[in-house]
C-alpha cells in the first residue's frame, strides 16, 4: 500500500486552488501512456469512454470486474497517479471498493451523487455517509484514496439555476465535511456560478473542460482545483478515426487525412 498512498498524496498535492491539475481524461493503456507522454502529472480515467472502449454504455452497464481491469491496465504502463471514475461504486461496500481500487492500482477515485439508474439525485446525507465510509475504510486500508465527489444538480435537479447552485453548494459542503478531498459540480459552466462554488464550497473545486466553458486559463483565474475533459478526448479521438475511415472506403490516402 505505500506506493498506492504516495502516489494518492502526489494526487492530492496537484489540486491547488487557482493552478488546476489538468486532467485530459483517458480510456485505455495507449491513451494513458499518451496522457503521460504530454507531460500530465496524472490520469483520469472517464467512465463512459471505458465503458465504450469495452463495448458497454455509461451508467454502471460495464462489469465492475472489466472496470477494475481496465484501470490496472492503466496504472500497469504508467507512473504517474491514476484516478479512477467508478461511477457510484458499483454496488460494492466502501471496503470492498477501496480494496478493489488498490488492487488496479487506483490512488483517487470519482464517486457520483446520483443513481445511474434512475437519474435520481441521491439524498445528500445517504451520500455523505457513503463518502465518509468510503474515507474511513482507506484511512483503515493505508491507501490514502484521494475521493473526488460528483455532485449531479446540474444534470438531474431541478428548480432555477440558482436553486440547481445552492444545492450544489450545500451538496459540496457536506461531502467535503464527510471527508472528500475534491468536489465535481459537473456541468456547471457558468463563470459567476463557477466563482460562487469556489468562494461558498470551502474545498478544491474540479470543473468539467467542454464546449462552452470556460477555456483552462480562465477557469484557473476563478480560482478551479481541478480541470478534466470526462468524454471529451475520447470523442474527438473517435471523430477523427471515423473521418480516416471515411476516407479508406472512399478509396483516399487516408494518411494524408491523418
Amino acid at each position: 500500500m505505500a506506493e498506492i498512498h504516495e502516489k494518492a498524496a502526489l494526487l492530492r498535492a496537484l489540486h491547488v486552488p487557482g493552478e488546476p491539475v489538468v486532467l485530459p481524461n483517458a480510456w485505455d493503456a495507449a491513451s494513458a501512456c499518451a496522457v503521460e507522454a504530454a507531460g500530465f502529472p496524472a490520469v483520469a480515467t472517464g467512465s463512459q469512454s471505458v465503458a465504450a472502449s469495452l463495448g458497454y454504455q455509461d451508467g454502471q452497464d460495464t462489469p465492475v470486474d472489466e472496470m477494475m481491469a481496465a484501470v490496472a491496465r492503466m496504472t500497469r504502463v504508467v507512473a504517474v497517479p491514476v484516478t479512477a471514475d467508478v461511477e457510484r461504486g458499483y454496488g460494492l461496500k466502501p471496503a470492498e471498493l477501496v480494496e478493489r481500487l488498490a488492487a488496479a492500482g487506483a490512488a483517487g477515485c470519482n464517486l457520483e451523487d446520483s443513481d445511474p439508474a434512475t437519474g435520481e439525485l441521491v439524498d445528500p446525507g445517504e451520500q455523505a455517509d457513503f463518502l465518509a465510509a468510503v474515507r474511513a475504510a482507506a484511512a483503515e486500508a493505508g491507501t490514502g484514496l484521494v475521493i473526488n465527489a460528483r455532485v449531479d444538480t446540474f444534470i438531474h435537479g431541478s428548480g432555477t439555476p440558482a436553486e440547481r447552485l445552492a444545492e450544489a453548494i450545500e451538496r459540496s459542503r457536506r461531502y467535503l465535511a464527510a471527508g472528500a478531498d475534491c468536489v465535481y459540480p459537473i456541468l456547471a459552466g457558468d463563470p459567476e456560478a463557477i466563482g460562487a462554488l469556489v468562494r461558498e464550497t470551502g474545498g478544491p473545486v474540479n470543473v468539467l473542460a467542454r464546449p462552452g466553458a470556460p477555456a483552462v486559463r480562465d477557469l484557473a483565474a476563478l480560482g478551479v482545483a481541478r480541470v478534466s475533459f470526462g468524454p471529451g478526448v475520447h470523442r474527438i479521438t473517435q471523430a477523427f478515426t471515423a473521418r480516416v475511415l471515411d476516407a479508406i472506403a472512399r478509396g483516399d490516402d487516408p494518411f494524408e487525412t491523418a
